[in-house]
């Protein structure tokens, strides 16, 4: 039988996950295009990313980031070609990506770890 887990284990167990929370697939994405790297919807599957469109529109929409868009064909999971875009970050969109990808990464202040 299990036993019942304690308040103050409950919390040091919230401490524990607040810390090592993964960044969110926004951010992921991100951090990839400011690597001077391009991606495209199926691409984005690998690195967690379902639906890499509307992510792309968060970061244009909602950041105010300038995304490259280049339409190009490759094949499908079953090996028959499919249109998709292929997202890049231009070098002089780096500096506002970058400020963008801290404020997603850091923890508001007056958040306790």
């Amino acid at each position: 039988m299990k036993k019942a887990t304690r308040p103050e284990e409950q919390s040091s167990q919230r401490k524990a996950n607040a810390t090592t929370e993964t960044p969110s697939k926004i951010a992921r994405i991100l951090a990839h295009l400011l690597t001077g790297a391009s991606v495209n919807r199926f691409e984005a599957e690998r690195i967690g990313d379902h639906c890499l469109p509307s992510t792309i529109a968060v970061l244009a929409n909602h950041y105010g980031l300038t995304i490259e868009r280049k339409q190009e064909r490759v094949p499908n999971r079953w090996g028959a070609p499919c249109t998709v875009t292929r997202y890049s970050l231009p070098p002089n969109q780096y500096k506002r990506a970058r400020a963008v990808l801290v404020a997603l990464t850091c923890k508001p202040k007056g958040v306790a770890a």
